[in-house]
């Protein structure tokens, strides 16, 4: 079965179109995903993400279920977890 902290996602590595990677804290992403949000128009989101009134409410569900973002044509807006520590 696996461990628990398997399932831990505390830390992320966030790849953007012209901008070395970098390290956020879960509550950091969820700050970057809003700001982004926030930029884009609601009909450019994806379908399951739309269903979300709060654009907090969109951004958790992105960290949650998801590792990129379209963010229009040629940039791209990717995140994925890891571990820092052992």
């Amino acid at each position: 079965m696996p461990h628990q902290l398997m399932y831990e996602q505390d830390n992320f590595v966030v790849l953007e179109t012209n901008q070395p990677e970098k390290f956020l804290t879960t509550s950091e992403l969820l700050e970057k995903l809003i700001n982004t949000l926030h930029q884009l128009r609601f009909n450019e989101l994806p379908p399951d993400v739309q269903k979300f009134k709060s654009v907090k409410d969109q951004a958790q569900y992105l960290i949650d279920t998801s590792c990129e973002l379209d963010v229009g044509p040629g940039k791209y807006l990717q995140w994925y977890a890891v571990r820092l520590e052992k």
